[in-house]
């Protein structure tokens, strides 16, 4: 394909509260063995775009170390491949990215040692699958300057609040952009994917950033929509981003129903990552699961209902689970009843105790 990719994962995000105070929220995990940014990854090796570069900050440790092999998502190649950026200090520089273009301004470097013409930008946090051949294609048609990927959320249950609001004339040209408002002027949300031309995108942030402006959606986006072409890519399939306890929550739920596997995971192509090589779950003596996805390495005792348990999960005799997440080597003890929490790893519940929340106030369940 003739783009490369940006994928930015490095805001602190202290909405999902303790979930990320040790992991970047693109390192969240989802769906019982995923991680968040492999959604962005296989859309865009999918794709066919071979040189991506991940741009991270913030508790990157984690994240860093997931990416440390590029061959779950086909990176692993002699030309293009997957690329890590930290802010590091030179002669030049020892800030940390005062916003998501000044993480491009000082990795700049990746863009101008590049030849493909356009630049896909997206976040590590968006769960979706959108072929960005079809994107490129509607972009070059339009003879846009900048695409962004838009998704109508007025027949779903969702905050527009969290998100940037866009108005489009007839021809699909946004003619207005606001940035998550108090009061939503419009159903059409941006689910924060762009391309743009390389050469477009260096000017544009070499631009912004002499005159010390630093944000990719107030300071290009909002401020050039009338001066330059901006249209709207109208995506009609599931999309989501986590960015609070209540997406989060919803995003990894949604994963029980049948139609978002398929979609996601049962059609090529489909969503990759990194393999982790545990043994099946284990269902002992008196288990008992309906709608629920039980991943590798756990086992199970008791009854689980409606709900999710990742890689490594105990679940004791007797004790009860519903409409719950339970993240990766969490230990759930005996006769415990467990309802509408999420559990973060290697988080030990004791015998005997009860943790109930409630839909639209989750309780969350952590180790200090």
């Amino acid at each position: 394909m003739r783009a490369l990719g940006i994928i930015l994962t490095g805001g602190k995000n202290d909405r999902l509260h303790e979930l990320t105070e040790k992991r970047a929220l693109a390192a969240m995990p989802i769906a019982g063995c995923y991680r968040a940014i492999d959604f962005s990854l296989s859309s865009m090796t999918n794709s066919d775009i071979k040189k991506v570069a991940v741009i991270t900050q913030y508790n990157s440790r984690s994240l860093i170390e997931y990416l440390s092999s590029s061959k779950w998502w086909d990176f692993g190649r002699k030309q293009g491949g997957l690329f890590t950026f930290s802010p590091y200090k030179t002669h030049d520089s020892s800030l940390w990215y005062r916003g998501s273009a000044d993480a491009i301004y000082q990795n700049i470097d990746y863009l101008k040692n590049s030849h493909e013409p356009y630049a896909i930008i997206s976040s590590g946090d968006a769960i979706c699958h959108i072929d960005y051949n079809k994107v490129l294609q509607y972009h070059v048609d339009k003879r846009a300057d900048i695409t962004i990927v838009c998704k109508d959320l007025s027949n779903e249950n969702q905050d527009l609040r969290r998100f940037g609001i866009v108005q489009l004339d007839n021809d699909n040209r946004i003619i207005d952009f606001e940035e998550k408002p108090l009061e939503p002027q419009s159903s059409i949300i941006s689910t924060g994917i762009y391309i743009i031309r390389r050469r477009l995108l260096i000017e544009l942030i070499e631009e912004i950033l002499s005159q010390e402006r630093y944000d990719f959606v107030n300071d290009i986006i909002i401020r050039y929509r009338k001066k330059k072409k901006i249209f709207a890519y109208m995506h009609d399939e599931y999309f989501n981003s986590i960015g609070d306890i209540d997406a989060y929550y919803k995003g990894n739920m949604d994963f029980l129903e049948k139609q978002n596997r398929d979609y996601f995971f049962r059609k090529f192509p489909y969503i990759s990552s990194k393999v982790q090589d545990e043994p099946p779950a284990k269902y002992n003596y008196g288990a008992v699961v309906s709608n629920s996805l039980i991943s590798g390495g756990s086992i199970v005792n008791g009854k689980v209902n409606n709900s999710i348990l990742f890689r490594k999960v105990f679940i004791g005799e007797n004790s009860i689970v519903n409409n719950s997440i339970i993240l990766d080597g969490a230990y759930i003890g005996n006769d415990c009843y467990i309802e509408n929490c999420i559990v973060d790893s290697q988080a030990v519940i004791n015998d005997g105790c009860t943790h109930k929340g409630r839909i639209g106030k989750i309780k969350i369940i952590v180790n200090r």
